[in-house]
C-alpha cells in the first residue's frame, strides 16, 4: 500500500509539474492515479478489520452487558460477514462485465477498478469468518507483544 501511494503522489505531482511548468501533461496519471487510490481504500479496509481500528462505539455495551459483549462480537462480525459478500458478489459481476471496457488512457481494464472490491472483500471475508469462530483471534496487539 505505501508503494501504490508512494506512486500516486510520484504521478500527480509529475503532472502538476508538466501541466502548469511545461503546459504538456501525462494523460493517464489521472487514471492510474484514481486506479491507484480504489486500490489503497479497499486494502485499507482489510488492514483496518483486520486491526479492529474501524469505528465501534463500545463503551454502552462493555458497561452494561460486560457478559454478552463477546456474543455481541460474533453477532458484529456476521454482519460484517453478510455485508462483505454482497460487496464481493456485486464487484466479482462488475469486474466480470468490464474486462472487455478497455480505457483510451491506459489501455487497461476498467475491471481493475472492480477486482479492488473482490480482493478486499476475499481477504475481509477471512478476518470476520475467523472472528466469529474466535472473536479474539488475529488481534493486532497481541501480535505486536509477541514480537517485542
Amino acid at each position: 500500500m505505501a508503494a501504490l501511494l508512494l506512486a500516486m503522489i510520484v504521478l500527480v505531482f509529475t503532472n502538476v509539474v508538466l501541466r502548469y511548468g511545461f503546459s504538456s501533461g501525462l494523460r493517464p496519471s489521472v487514471e492510474l492515479s484514481r486506479l491507484g487510490l480504489v486500490w489503497v481504500v479497499m486494502l485499507g479496509a482489510a488492514v483496518i478489520l483486520r486491526r479492529e481500528e474501524h469505528l465501534a462505539v463500545t463503551e454502552l455495551t462493555e458497561a452494561l452487558l460486560p457478559r454478552l459483549v463477546p456474543l455481541l462480537r460474533r453477532a458484529a462480525y456476521l454482519v460484517i460477514l453478510v455485508s462483505v459478500l454482497m460487496l464481493f458478489w456485486g464487484a466479482f459481476r462488475q469486474m466480470n462485465a468490464n474486462w472487455n471496457n478497455i480505457s483510451q488512457l491506459t489501455g487497461l481494464p476498467s475491471a481493475l477498478f472492480y477486482l479492488a472490491g473482490v480482493i478486499s472483500a476475499i481477504l475481509m471475508t477471512v478476518i470476520a469468518a475467523v472472528r466469529i469462530i474466535s472473536p479474539d483471534a488475529l488481534n493486532f496487539d497481541e501480535d505486536l507483544e509477541d514480537t517485542q
